[in-house]
């Protein structure tokens, strides 16, 4: 095969891209069997998520930077891979605070590189008019349906019958597997030729900072990515203790959200590559405001509530477009990976680490309402911030000038 299939590429990176999901979160979805056994404090149970989000922005940048010198993207996504399967099998043999935190930066230095490299080799493959589309693919498919959908039951039904430990070690054999067939199936990209770029695209970490549309790409990136895991950290809290909804119905709306997910990550990137990537992000991001106000607000039961939630949670599917697509357009070939672990590491670090904290301490100023309202104005300003975005998608840059 002279070339990647990009549908097989797509779905195979995708995939893989969601089993790092289910590893990130495994330590999420089973801190209620973990914390009773290594007894870490809340403080601590936060900082080990903060040092997954430092070591991994730092590392996607780090080797991605690499990947553009060197030209090497398979070869990096293969040893993480396999990287990151044996930390999250290590995790299970962790026996105190210090030793978990210890595995999970590692993992997370691990995990970082995938996103942004398998980014850069989905754009080497994809034609101009599937970008988007192959590119929400890769970003959000397999990230949800793994990471989301399948992960939190599997994960939590090995944690009550076989321990925790059981479940980290399950988490990770999947990724070992995928290794293989990334070695077997993938073929390393010839360098980027069917992406147009523009003469002036930077080419250096100091055209990089000063291109307007990766600053921009920048600054929506920590709106949305806090706007994401404010929803998936509050929502399940604002559903019980604010809605009174039982358990059951929110395990439901959780669910029913990470399906939506996989919907928007099919129908905002391909609907992109139609209305182009600025009216797609400042559309959808401003719908991002209903799902924490509807569920504050309206008064409604579960499945009412439901479509809202649907027709919201629609805002998701931005996330590959600031911060892969439009990088991937905005940036010279030699500088690809760089720009998108640049835009991903600096989300990263502020809306992934640094904004849930600070809507913790609002929270536990002023109540939920205050986390639901920062996680509405966070999806306002990205939309406001889109609206400064230079148009990339290929068919607006080649529409033939009016007779």
């Amino acid at each position: 095969m002279r070339r990647n299939d990009e549908f097989v590429l797509t779905a195979l990176l995708s995939l893989n891209f969601g089993l790092v999901f289910l590893d990130r979160n495994a330590l999420n979805y089973m801190m209620p069997f973990v914390a009773p056994d290594l007894k870490p404090a809340t403080s601590q149970i936060g900082l080990l998520a903060g040092a997954t989000a430092l070591s991994w922005a730092l590392s996607g940048m780090i080797f991605s930077s690499v990947s553009d010198r060197t030209g090497r993207r398979k070869r990096i996504v293969l040893i993480a891979t396999i990287a990151f399967s044996l930390l999250s099998i290590a995790s299970g043999f962790a026996t105190g605070f210090l030793s978990l935190l210890l595995i999970r930066f590692a993992l997370g230095a691990a995990e970082g590189p995938i996103l942004p490299l398998s980014q850069a080799i989905v754009a080497d493959e994809a034609r101009p008019e599937r970008r988007g589309l192959l590119m929400g693919l890769m970003n959000n498919f397999g990230s949800n349906l793994v990471g989301v959908m399948i992960a939190p039951p599997l994960l939590v039904a090995i944690a009550e019958t076989a321990g925790w430990r059981a479940g980290f070690f399950v988490a990770g054999l999947p990724g070992l597997i995928m290794a293989v067939l990334i070695l077997l199936l993938v073929r390393e990209p010839e360098r980027r030729a069917a992406i147009e770029i523009d003469a002036g695209a930077p080419r250096d970490w100091g055209a990089l900072l000063r291109s307007r549309n990766l600053l921009l790409c920048m600054l929506i990136s920590c709106c949305m990515l806090a706007w994401t895991i404010l929803g998936w950290a509050f929502l399940p809290v604002q559903f019980v203790q604010g809605n009174g909804f039982a358990p059951g119905a929110m395990g439901g709306l959780m669910a029913v959200l990470g399906a939506f997910a996989v919907v928007s990550s099919i129908l905002v990137p391909g609907l992109s590559d139609r209305i182009g990537r600025k009216p797609a992000i400042v559309l959808f991001a401003s719908l991002g405001v209903v799902p924490p106000l509807a569920t504050t607000f309206s008064g409604l039961d579960p499945w009412a509530l439901a479509p809202l939630l649907f027709l919201g949670w629609t805002a998701s599917g931005t996330l590959p477009l600031f911060m892969a697509t439009i990088p991937a357009e905005s940036t010279s070939p030699g500088q690809l990976a760089t720009a998108m672990a640049l835009v991903m590491g600096v989300g990263e670090v502020i809306g992934g680490a640094v904004m849930p904290v600070v809507a913790g301490f609002a929270g536990d100023g002023h109540g939920l309402v205050a986390v639901m309202m920062i996680q509405a104005a966070c999806a306002v300003l990205a939309a406001l911030i889109a609206l400064f975005l230079i148009e990339t998608a290929p068919f607006r840059r080649h529409r033939p000038a009016a007779a």
